[in-house]
């Protein structure tokens, strides 16, 4: 069966792993998965993303980052943009996820950016998702 929103499947993939409280969370590669993890990972949501190779295929682990009660610092991640409807912004448009305490996900041209980082760089983008 074919997937028509991976990147979908990536946030829900995180999102159980953290209310299921595991650590790590599996998932099948891509380039852009890989920088969205890198983002993540950046912006401090995830202590880790690795590209690893399972029974011949690469594969992208990501290692949650948890507070002191073990629960995973990462209390929603939405999608934005979907495949029926895609939603583009410019970087005026730009929006601050609760008030500078999330980050919101871009694709732009110079590759997956933050929000901050769009605002910085006076680029847009897609908005692909959220998280807080």
């Amino acid at each position: 069966m074919t997937m028509t929103d991976p990147i979908a499947d990536l946030f829900t993939r995180v999102r159980n792993a953290g209310d299921a409280g595991r650590k790590t969370v599996d998932m099948p590669h891509s380039a852009l998965k890989e920088a969205i993890l890198q983002l993540l990972v950046r912006e401090g949501f995830l202590t880790e993303a690795r590209t690893t190779e399972v029974e011949g295929r690469r594969r992208l682990r990501a290692y949650l980052k948890l507070d002191q009660d073990g629960r995973t610092v990462i209390s929603r991640i939405e999608r934005m943009s979907k495949p029926g409807r895609r939603v583009y912004l410019t970087n005026r448009e730009v929006p601050r996820v609760l008030r500078g305490l999330g980050v919101g996900i871009y694709s732009t041209n110079r590759g997956v950016l933050s929000d901050r980082e769009c605002r910085e760089g006076r680029i847009g983008g897609e908005y692909l998702g959220r998280v807080w």
